[in-house]
This record gives structure tokens, C-alpha cells and sequence, in this order.
């Protein structure tokens, strides 16, 4: 068994792996469920970073085989399309979905939460705070820009690990709970946009590290 192969066996398995040398050599198998800017813009990046990407339309699919989800299909349509997946049970799933205008399915207060209620696996809340449209000058940037991320402590090291190989400094937003708030913070970067900004990346770090 080669290191990467290995190593994104240990992933399937909550991906525990802390090591950051070791890290750096992990090739995971994302499924990505939703074909639009986020979902698209993400599967190149990821592919160009050495991962195995199976990408998925609103048709849904089989996700068996993979390490780690996205699911990045419109906010308001989450509750149909997540039954759309096979195989997702205990996967480790990474909910970009905006929910700007629309609630969350009744009963929960975020999508991510209702998400997980159907998965109970692994999640975290990403890649919903950011332009795709900008995806393509990550690598031109002084320095990585920073995307929040929430979720369960057994997703770290995948949403970590996929945000810096899309070009993002993850920042730890707290526990899943926090999700709402994420999703909320959404109509902020919209009015900062139309303000006069227009799209952009934000950096969030300690002192000395700007």
C-alpha cells in the first residue's frame, strides 16, 4: 500500500491524522454534489492540488467510495437534495450552501444541522463565506486569505486540509452550533459588497502574522 493510499484510508476513518509532514501527502476522494460556482470553482482547485474529485448534478449520487463530501447545492433546495445522495451515512461532509433569503429545513437552525441530522457523520460548515468568482486569484494573493469554517472536531483535518489546498488559511469558528451564525454572517459580506467593496477576500489573524 503506497503513503498516499494509506493515508487517505486513514481519512475515510474520521481523518485523524495531526502530523502536518504527513498531512501535506494525503490525496483524499471528494465528492463534490452540485455543479455551480462554489461546487465547480472548488473540484478544479481540489483537482489541481492531486485529489480524486467525482462531481455531482442536482441529480444526486452514489458517494460510497468517498472520503469526504461537499455538498454545495442552493441553500433553499438542501432538504430534497441531500436524500439525492447514496452512501452518505457517517461520511465526513462539508456544507457550503447559502441560505441568503430563505430559512433553514423546519426544526433545525441551520442547514448544517439538518444536514447532519440525515448524515450523522463527521461536519463542518465552509466555504460558504467567500466569491467563488475569485477563486481563480487565490494564488496571485499576498497573502492566503482566510475562510471560517465551524463544525465537528472529528472534520478538522479534512476541512483544514481542503481549504489550504484551495488556497484559504482556515480559521476555526467553534462547534457546529455556531453554524447558524455562519450562515447569517452571509447577508454582512453581501452588504459590505454592495457598499462599495465589491467582491473580495478578508484575512483574520493574530499580530505579526499580516
Amino acid at each position: 500500500m503506497s503513503c498516499r493510499t494509506e493515508a487517505s484510508s486513514i481519512i475515510g476513518k474520521h481523518l485523524k491524522v495531526l502530523n502536518p509532514e504527513i498531512r501535506k501527502e494525503i490525496a483524499v476522494k471528494v465528492a463534490v454534489f452540485g455543479k455551480g460556482h462554489v461546487g465547480g470553482g472548488l473540484a478544479d482547485l481540489w483537482e489541481r492540488a492531486g485529489h480524486q474529485v467525482k462531481r455531482l448534478g442536482h441529480q444526486g449520487g452514489d458517494v460510497s467510495d468517498a472520503d469526504v463530501v461537499l455538498v454545495s447545492v442552493p441553500g433553499k433546495a438542501v432538504e430534497d437534495a441531500i436524500g439525492k445522495l447514496k452512501g452518505v451515512k457517517g461520511k465526513t461532509v462539508i456544507d457550503a450552501t447559502n441560505r441568503f433569503g430563505v430559512e433553514p429545513p423546519s426544526g433545525f437552525p441551520s442547514n448544517a444541522e439538518f444536514i447532519k441530522s440525515k448524515t450523522n457523520g463527521p461536519m463542518a460548515k465552509s466555504f460558504n463565506i467567500n466569491f467563488a468568482a475569485l477563486y481563480g486569484e487565490l494564488g496571485k494573493a499576498r497573502v492566503r486569505p482566510s475562510n471560517l469554517w465551524c463544525g465537528d472536531e472529528e472534520a478538522r483535518v479534512a476541512v483544514e486540509q481542503l481549504n489550504r489546498d484551495a488556497g484559504y488559511d482556515p480559521v476555526y469558528a467553534g462547534p457546529l452550533t455556531n453554524a447558524r451564525d455562519q450562515e447569517e454572517f452571509i447577508k454582512l459580506v453581501f452588504a459590505i459588497n454592495k457598499a462599495g467593496m465589491g467582491q473580495f477576500f478578508y484575512r483574520i489573524a493574530k499580530p505579526g502574522e499580516l
